[in-house]
């Protein structure tokens, strides 16, 4: 999720479980007044979902065996292997058919998906997941520490504003930091960056180019995202992980960077020189610095602002 004003309402929302396990769950309206909220917020408290989050984006090239088929708003990574095809993020349930419908686009079928990797447990993420395992019969993975979250709909931490609940989803396996999970020729690595949630995971992976292989790197998010700070009895030590994340996320490498939002690197208008004949037109060794920069900025104001 986007990063969230702190001076939002504080909002539980109670919503019954989904009947079955999965389904899209229609998070109720609360009465709030208007909140002021930056670019890089989208989302209010008591509103729509940004538009952007379910307009359809036809799938497009990226790099390599990574495909596009996400919305234009909330991204969703497809990677062809010679076992089968991989895809990173489920999105908001009501865009499952519409990833469904991408994967076949892009010359997948979807029973040949074998793997749903989830990013973190939030539920412009993995709110699909349930309804795309069900149609594709993949094995989901996730970072350890947020298994439960997926298997209950239950989001962790506590926020500035309240609970928004998901499908829940069994996960297959769980990951911790570095371990790999490899289908046919692809491997990728997961690397564990908590603190936006507890088992937030990048996922890595190098691609084949010329003149030198290229990292390719799928950031979990370091935004505060309305996490409370300061007495998170949920997540004690979240201020902690964050610091951890974020210099961790400083210095790793990445040619290209695959955010699950993806306005941060510029994805959809990367996609269109892409198309138009660009073969480098995703590759920037400097982005993911910026992004982590802004990202820890951003943070110290947060921290700062709940401590008083």
């Amino acid at each position: 999720m986007h990063r969230l004003p702190l001076t939002a309402p504080s909002v539980r929302l109670r919503l019954p479980p989904p009947p079955g396990g999965g389904g899209s769950l229609r998070r109720t309206k609360p009465l709030v007044s208007a909140v002021a909220i930056a670019a890089t917020a989208p989302l209010l408290l008591g509103a729509a979902d940004p538009p952007a989050w379910t307009r359809p984006q036809a799938p497009f090239p990226i790099a390599g065996p990574i495909t596009y088929v996400g919305s234009e708003g909330i991204a969703a990574y497809l990677i062809k292997t010679s076992a089968g095809a991989i895809l990173i993020d489920g999105t908001l349930a009501e865009n499952a058919g519409m990833i469904e419908r991408n994967i076949a686009a892009a010359g997948v079928r979807p029973r040949d998906v074998k793997l749903i990797l989830v990013t973190h447990a939030h539920f412009d993420h993995a709110a699909g997941v349930a309804a795309l395992k069900r149609a594709t019969g993949a094995r989901v993975v996730a970072g350890a520490r947020d298994v439960r979250a997926l298997e209950t709909g239950v989001p962790p931490s506590e926020t500035s504003y309240g609970v928004i609940r998901f499908p829940p989803v069994h996960v297959d396996r769980s990951v911790g930091d570095r371990e790999k999970v490899t289908l046919g020729n692809v491997t990728l690595t997961a690397r564990a960056t908590p603190g936006h949630t507890p088992g937030c995971t990048t996922w890595t992976m190098r691609i084949p180019a010329r003149p030198r292989p290229l990292d390719v790197v799928f950031p979990c998010s370091v935004s505060v995202a309305g996490n409370r700070l300061i007495g998170n009895r949920a997540y004690p030590g979240i201020v902690a992980d964050y610091r951890r994340s974020i210099a961790m996320l400083g210095a790793l490498h990445a040619d290209i960077v695959l955010p699950s939002h993806p306005e941060l690197a510029d994805v959809i208008a990367k996609g269109k020189r892409r198309q138009a004949g660009d073969a480098s037109a995703f590759v920037d060794p400097t982005l993911l610095q910026k992004i982590v920069a802004k990202a820890k900025t951003a943070f110290d104001a947060d921290l700062a602002k709940q401590a008083r």
